[in-house]
This record gives C-alpha cells, structure tokens and sequence, in this order.
C-alpha cells in the first residue's frame, strides 16, 4: 500500500493508543518510526505530584529531548523507508506548554520553542486519534504506569482543548480527526485497516473530521 505522504503523525491525547498504532504501521508497511522516549525523562514523575514546581523544567527538557530527536531523524532522511511516522508533532512541546505553565513562563518558553521550531518541518498529514476523556482515562489506568494514575479528567480534557486550539491557529496543517471511541485498532483487524485506510486518502489543509467506523 502507498501512501501520498512522506512524513506521517499520529497524535491524541495522553491515553489515545498513538504509539501503539504507529509503531505497527511503520512495522507494515516500512516506516521509519520515531517514538517520543518520555519514559527517560526523570521531571515527569515529579511533575504529576508538584505541577506547578515542575512544570518549566519538564516542559524545558521536553523541548531540548524532541528538538535533538527531530533534528537527528527528520532532518536526516533514511533511504531505505518508504517513509516517516512519528507519535507525536514536535509544536506538541507549545501545547502542552500553555496548559501547564504560568503566564511569565509560557512566554518564555513559546520565544525559545519559536526559535528552534523555525528550523524543523511539518508532517504532511496529522491523524488525531479522538478519545472522551473518560476513555483516555481509562487506557491511562489499564497501561499501568505508576506516574500517571492521579492524571485528572480536568487535565485531559485541557490537553485535548490545546491540541484542537492548535489546530485552529494553524490552518496550513492538513488534521484528520478520527473518533476511536468505538475502536480496538489493537486486537480488531479490520478496525486497524479503518485507519489506515484515513492515511491514503487526499486531504485539503485543515481539520478534516472522518465519520465514524461502521460496519454497514
């Protein structure tokens, strides 16, 4: 299967299954992956108990861990994939930024994150896997990760605001919003092809919101 873009993104909201649909999409169909390693990053344990005392160093650290992930994976072609995938947008960094820090810290932040984002390219298609925050929840709870159990509903739906926010302010951005509310692309075959199937299609610039999946 071919696909009419180069550089692909998978996005939702923390819980959404991002990294588990690119990682075997890039696996079928010879992808280059690349996958956000926020496992490695020792602010984020810190940061769910004190959000306000962690807040800027681990938005900082984000920022400098994804700009060196970009810089040595996007801007370095691999000849041999057929394309790019990543889990996540590189503006993802300004995203979460605006929820989680204070005024005084986000301008900052968003003058630094303006500087290096200038240099590193857009995905050409985005697909945001949709999830209430009740269902992102959910996913949080059953992947067990022992950080991201007091994750809040209230944060969710703020993060998932902030994306969409974005994508608002960003019209030259082709976004495919998929609900995935009534997807088990994980274990159901053909609730898998569904979505892969959004990725081959041609899209206009802009939020482009996909039916839902049905079997009729």
């Amino acid at each position: 299967m071919n696909f009419p873009y180069r550089f692909i993104t998978i996005e939702g909201c923390i819980g959404a299954g991002k990294t588990s649909f690119a990682t075997r999409l890039a696996a079928d169909f010879n992808g280059r992956l690349i996958l956000e390693q926020f496992e490695e990053n020792d602010f984020l344990p810190k940061f769910y108990k004190n959000p306000e005392r962690y807040a800027f160093p681990l938005e900082l650290s984000f920022l400098a861990a994804r700009f060196k992930q970009f810089k040595d994976n996007v801007l370095n072609p691999d000849l041999f994939s057929d394309f790019l995938i990543s889990d996540y947008i590189f503006p993802k960094s300004l995203i979460f930024s605006r929820k989680t820090l204070q005024d005084d810290e986000y301008r900052l932040y968003k003058n630094l994150f303006q500087i290096i984002d200038s240099n590193l390219p857009r995905p050409d298609i985005i697909l945001y896997l949709h999830l209430p925050p009740e269902k992102l929840k959910e996913n949080i709870v059953r992947r067990g990760r022992g950080y991201e159990q007091d994750i809040s509903l209230d944060y969710l739906e703020n993060i998932q605001k902030s994306y969409f926010e974005y994508f608002h302010e960003q019209p030259s951005l082709r976004v495919v919003v998929a609900d995935t509310s009534n997807l088990d692309f994980v274990a159901n075959e053909e609730h898998y092809r569904f979505l892969v199937s959004l990725l081959t299609q041609e899209y206009k610039p802009g939020i482009t919101v996909v039916p839902p999946f049905s079997t009729l």
